[in-house]
């Protein structure tokens, strides 16, 4: 079976899930922020098998989201964030803010945030970048913007 390319839709839910919608590649970004970079390093961390996990490296790297540096002299790499991949992080802070509140139960979050600005504990706050007030999903109007679909 083909998968849908989600790609070519005049979304940008849809373009971004073209990109990290298949369930590995946010854990690998995951990963890879918190300093986990090397193939071996993430396979073990994921218990993810070498085929997925060259196959998810790969398209990341395609996509500009990660890019591949060398560490030694056989063809050994390690994985780091491009600006495009460190922009994913913060939506991956977003489903961290979901996953913290619906589905962490009463042990709590398993990780929390030090804010390095105030070095308070603190988690993401969706704002609108004009006025600064709090901006979610009841708060917006859709639009058609210039690339929207005719």
């Amino acid at each position: 079976m083909q998968r849908t390319n989600f790609g070519e839709m005049a979304c940008s839910i849809a373009r971004t899930l073209d990109v990290i919608g298949e369930p590995w590649s946010p854990l690998i970004l995951r990963d890879v922020w918190v300093g986990v970079s090397r193939f071996d390093q993430l396979q073990a961390d994921l218990g993810i098998s070498r085929k997925v996990l060259t196959e998810r490296l790969n398209h990341l790297v395609d996509q500009g989201v990660l890019e591949r540096r060398p560490y030694d002299k056989r063809p050994r790499y390690e994985y780091r964030l491009t600006e495009k991949g460190a922009e994913l992080v913060d939506l991956l802070m977003v489903m961290v803010g979901w996953g913290d509140k619906w589905l962490a139960g009463e042990a709590g979050p398993p990780v929390l945030y030090r804010h390095h600005a105030c070095g308070e504990i603190s988690g993401v706050d969706l704002r609108c970048a004009h006025c600064g007030e709090p901006m979610h999903a009841g708060d917006v109007d859709l639009l058609p913007g210039p690339g929207a679909a005719v």
